[in-house]
């Protein structure tokens, strides 16, 4: 495929000018369940848009890009996330309490965090889209490391991940239809916000009008309204008993009515935003991504003056620690058109180190006779969600995921599970020494020492599982500390992956008990 470099940074524009325009519509409505009749923006903006969580955590991905390289993983944004992000509410707060007691991701984004299943992640997924134009497979990857900080594995990831496909897809392909099937070819058929999208689409396709959709959503797709006070809820929407709900559960719908809008829009940027506003829910949130969407399928040019000038181009924070990114925050882009530059410089490091499919030509036209939509999808086999609820460890030849069970805690005497699935990710077959290093006191069976035997891809199945039963008379720390190191004999480099374990004697069995 040939972008036009041109073209590329027009949409990659577009993209975060969307961003700000949508969030800033919707933000005097976040968060209500009514219906809205907003045509135009109802602030004195001043040239300026409003700051935005949406876009702030993105900067920050930028920053960690930038100082770390391109190898991220849940650990490394986690890091970047307990430092820079300054706000403690819902699954925000969450992830960074687990975090603090040496909980990783995706643990830290499952452990106690009843809004694992909200909205904070799919908010944050342009980045991904933009650095990785036409190639899904590799932005919904980053979304999946980003997503599972605190959302774990919940629907907030898939929504993420759904979102980061569906909008690096968008660079390439501006069939709506085929972008929904994209996005959801790399979420599980029967999560939440799968079954949100295709609720959308039939609605849409049975001609309902967006009101109309919009109950059909809400009947089968709602969280609790926010704090779960009923008068958050329209009378009209109480009325049909859309003010109960599960705390929490809000990504399915959110992403519902972001399909809703992308559809009812009907290729209109004032269109597109205004009914996915009026739609209600996280407003800032939904209108922001489809901004975010339509800028990238059509342009910066496409998106009308009247919509611009009110916003300008600056970016305005609302929720990062400043006073370490650079001089009171001179790290962070200014405006989008710093933000778009910075991005595509990301972008071509992306392009060339993982060898896409893709040129960013300065003089030659876009080219995308050689596309197959069909490679968009993602792969029927492994995928990102494949070690789903797991730490995953990346060395240079192998990858460690840990499996610690129904939760990461231990309790006096109980027997603790943990199953270690190493991938061999290299070419040469190994036998991998496996040791365990326990706390004082504790044991582990069958045996603190074990080898493993891992094939290549070219002769079998280059994984394999084993697990270890932990186990403790008395647990007296809060958190526990265990490492397993993997090592080759006649090879020098050891390797180390931590294991942590809370105590959980206060807490009621994680694990239902064993049928007899």
């Amino acid at each position: 495929m040939i972008l036009n470099r041109a073209e590329y940074r027009s949409k990659v524009l577009g993209c975060w000018l969307g961003k700000n325009i949508g969030g800033t519509l919707g933000a005097p409505f976040e968060w209500k369940r009514q219906v809205n009749n907003v045509q135009f923006y109802t602030q004195d903006l001043q040239g300026e848009p409003l700051p935005n969580d949406d876009l702030d955590i993105q900067l920050l991905w930028l920053v960690a890009l930038e100082e770390q390289g391109l190898e991220l993983d849940g650990q490394t944004l986690g890091e970047y996330f307990l430092l820079y992000v300054t706000p403690h509410w819902a699954e925000y707060g969450m992830a960074k309490i687990n975090m603090r007691s040496g909980l990783p991701a995706p643990l830290s984004g499952s452990y106690h965090n009843d809004y694992k299943d909200s909205c904070g992640a799919f908010i944050r997924s342009e980045i991904w889209a933009c650095i990785a134009p036409g190639c899904p497979a590799v932005a919904a990857a980053y979304a999946y490391e980003d997503a599972i900080i605190d959302h774990g594995d919940g629907e907030g990831t898939f929504a993420e991940v759904f979102v980061a496909a569906l909008e690096s897809a968008a660079f390439v392909l501006n069939d709506i239809p085929q972008l929904l099937e994209i996005g959801l070819s790399y979420i599980p058929a029967d999560c939440g916000v799968a079954g949100a999208v295709r609720n959308a689409i039939a609605s849409y396709e049975a001609g309902l009008s967006w009101r109309e959709a919009r109950d059909a959503m809400l009947e089968v797709y709602r969280g609790s309204t926010t704090a779960g006070d009923p008068a958050n809820t329209s009378p009209e929407d109480r009325e049909k008993g859309f003010h109960e709900g599960k705390q929490g559960w809000d990504a399915p719908s959110n992403i519902g009515i972001v399909v809703l809008g992308l559809l009812y829009g009907e290729g209109d940027f004032g269109k597109t935003l205004c009914t996915t506003v009026n739609l209600g829910e996280d407003t800032d949130c939904t209108g922001a991504t489809v901004g975010s969407l339509y800028g990238i399928m059509h342009g910066a040019e496409a998106i009308p003056e009247k919509w611009l000038t009110p916003v300008g181009r600056k970016i305005k924070t609302a929720c990062l620690n400043l006073g370490e990114l650079g001089y009171f925050g001179n790290q962070v882009p200014a405006t989008v058109d710093e933000l778009t530059d910075r991005t595509e410089r990301i972008a071509r490091q992306v392009i060339a180190r993982r060898q896409l499919p893709v040129t960013l030509a300065e003089h030659a036209p876009t080219d995308l006779s050689d596309l197959d939509p069909q490679t968009l999808y993602a792969p029927k086999h492994g995928g990102v969600l494949r070690n789903l609820g797991q730490p995953v460890y990346r060395f240079d030849f192998f990858e460690v995921a840990v499996d610690y069970g129904c939760a990461p805690t231990i309790r006096d005497g109980v027997p603790k599970t943990i199953t270690l699935t190493i991938r061999n990710t290299y070419k040469v077959m190994e036998n991998l020494n496996v040791h365990w290093y326990l706390p004082t006191g504790w044991r582990v069976s069958p045996s603190a020492d074990a080898k493993v035997f891992l094939p290549n891809a070219y002769v079998g199945t280059p994984e394999a599982s084993v697990s270890f039963t932990l186990e403790a008379d008395a647990i007296t720390r809060p958190s526990n500390r265990c490492v397993v190191e993997l090592s080759v004999e006649g090879r020098p480099t050891a390797l180390t992956v931590p294991i942590i374990l809370l105590n959980g004697n206060s807490e009621p069995p994680a694990c239902p008990p064993a049928e007899e």
